[in-house]
């Protein structure tokens, strides 16, 4: 049966501003009064308090400590710190409209309580407006986390005033909700013209038309330019490039020429202008889309999908590669890999995924590290550190996305688990390396390439490989370990399962191991780094210097993954879950 637009406006909705409020209070109500055995937010309020200010101290001394750096260069140091906030604001805008383009497929089509939303009084606007900040919340939480310390740093050694913080909040809105807008628009028209629920195309093709755009648009800046001066004619050329907008028709540089400004002392609110003038058009345009398109694709994406003879065979081959697990451990596996692909808000985002992996290699692969003889060594070796915390940071996100909701996703039918004859031994092994082993694959593949392309010795190569196995052994463990103490049985959207209490101090925790491993390698090898500098003698690592950078890590992340896992299998086990 096909449904119109009467079919969602009660006869006398509430009025919008209401019906939006009305929508959203079960969510809040929801995050606030979550617990486990009775207790509330706000009996976690110390622990979200000392590891979110722990996070937000580390990323705005680094944040400082580069700007700093950066300042003291004559002339064009300001000028790579303002096209530095340009790139990174560019950045978070790709990943916003990424994960909205997700989000929005779930929160407008897929949600469990949408029948149920449509019978209440709230009329069509109400309900975009509801599931419009619901997408913009569950997909901008991780952005705004990073984004924050990165202005507070701009902030301090920039000099500006409390001003600043207020004109932050101003631009932060419009940056966030316009890729909401966008993103919630793209997916309601593709979801009207795909026929049935043909979800798999959909985001195969919004993913692929999206991770084009982003890999255009970052080839057309090409960033490698500003660490390369000699490819300029003179430097008139080079500071001319650094003056001009990189996007100027972006949000994120309209926000980076607004906050520049105003340290500078140059406010521009023409920028400012721009940014809340195309949130209002995006968002006043998607809820046209929404009361003309959205009826029909809603009835639309509730159509059954089919499945056929090649799916069949690709599980038997699957089943017969797990034989040797034994039948316990080989039919947990099967459970967990069908349930993973049946949803298809899980395994469409490895699509978005491979996007940004192909954008990070592609780059670390026209970066200029050989352009320069005297510094070539040194950039290579301190790329590596980069690419390893890079490579950490991708696997942490990449575990609080699939591991960390994986414990919760069981909902109704943990009861079935519990009381069949299957140890729960082998539920938490099924749970840990049913996301150990693929990410396993990304992490040694990933590590493997930049290095290679890198050029890096043997020695660093290996240490590099087994660093990134121990690291991603430890955080799926970390992941597990997090979503079985704090579980959200009660929601059945697995993409707002990480944007938890628990799956920020995830990250927060994954965070710190990764820290302390580069520190660590840092600290070993500090020798072999230096050698690399101009007027010192080049030299390779000695074996010393590798093992103990090799026992520190073994050690962290031994620590930061055996402990993780025998909490996780002793809560499994005893029940107190």
């Amino acid at each position: 049966m096909t449904m119109d637009a009467r079919s969602f406006t009660a006869p006398d909705p509430v009025p919008t501003r209401k019906a939006i409020a009305l929508l959203l209070r079960p969510k809040l109500l929801s995050a606030l009064g979550r617990g486990d055995k009775g207790r509330t937010i706000g009996k976690r309020i110390p622990t979200l308090l000392l590891t979110g200010g722990a996070a937000f101290a580390f990323l705005f001394l680094v944040g400082t400590r580069l700007l700093r750096t950066l300042r003291e260069v004559p002339e064009v140091g300001p000028l790579l710190a303002s096209k530095l906030l340009g790139l990174t604001l560019l950045l978070f805008l790709g990943i916003l409209l990424l994960s909205n383009l997700i989000a929005a497929l779930s929160s407008f089509f897929l949600a469990k309580d949408l029948p149920m939303v449509h019978e209440a009084p709230v009329d069509w606007l109400g309900l975009y407006g509801a599931r419009l900040l619901e997408t913009l919340g569950s997909s901008s939480w991780m952005v705004l986390l990073m984004v924050l310390p990165v202005l507070a740093a701009y902030q301090v050694v920039y000099g500006g005033d409390i001003g600043f913080y207020g004109l932050a909040v101003l631009t932060l809105f419009p940056y966030l909700l316009i890729p909401a807008a966008i993103g919630s628009a793209i997916t309601l028209i593709l979801v009207r013209v795909f026929p049935a629920r043909r979800t798999r195309d959909i985001l195969a093709f919004v993913s692929v038309i999206a991770g084009a755009l982003l890999v255009v648009g970052l080839r057309v800046l090409r960033p490698e330019r500003l660490v390369n001066p000699e490819g300029f004619r003179n430097l008139v050329d080079f500071l001319e490039v650094l003056r001009g907008p990189s996007s100027p028709w972006l949000p994120s540089e309209w926000m980076a020429q607004t906050l520049v400004g105003y340290l500078d002392g140059a406010f521009d609110p023409f920028w400012l202008w721009m940014l809340w003038v195309t949130a209002v058009g995006f968002v006043a345009l998607g809820a046209g889309l929404h009361w003309a398109l959205y009826p029909r694709g809603f009835t639309r994406a509730q159509e059954g999908g089919e499945s056929g003879q090649r799916g069949d065979r690709v599980w038997n081959v699957y089943s017969a590669m797990l034989r040797p697990l034994g039948l316990e451990r080989r039919e947990m596996v099967l459970k967990d890999t069908r349930v993973f692909f049946r949803d298809a808000t899980q395994w469409s985002q490895l699509l978005v995924l491979g996007v940004l992996l192909f954008v990070y290699v592609y780059n670390i692969r026209v970066l200029p590290v050989h352009s320069s003889e005297t510094m070539s060594r040194f950039l290579v070796s301190m790329v590596v550190f980069l690419n390893l915390a890079l490579a950490g940071f991708i696997l942490a996100a990449v575990a609080a996305r699939f591991v960390f909701p994986a414990y919760s996703l069981e909902g109704r039918t943990l009861w079935l688990l519990r009381s069949s004859p299957l140890p729960p031994d082998i539920f938490v092994w099924s749970k840990y390396w049913s996301g150990a082993v693929p990410l396993l694959v990304l992490a040694v593949a990933l590590t493997v390439m930049t290095n290679r392309i890198l050029g890096v010795v043997p020695g660093i190569m290996t240490l590099s490989v087994v660093s990134i196995i121990a690291l991603t052994l430890a955080l799926v463990a970390q992941a597990l370990a997090w979503g079985v103490a704090m579980p959200r049985f009660e929601t059945g959207n697995a993409a707002q399962i990480p944007t938890s209490v628990g799956g920020m101090l995830f990250m927060l925790s994954a965070l710190v191991t990764l820290v302390l491993v580069l520190i660590s390698q840092f600290w070993a090898l500090r020798g072999y780094v230096r050698s690399g500098l101009p007027w010192r003698e080049t030299r390779d690592p000695t074996g010393t210097e590798l093992a103990i950078a090799l026992g520190a890590t073994l050690l962290i992340t031994a620590l930061a993954g055996v402990i993780p896992y025998q909490v996780a299998r002793r809560k499994v086990i005893s029940g107190t879950i």
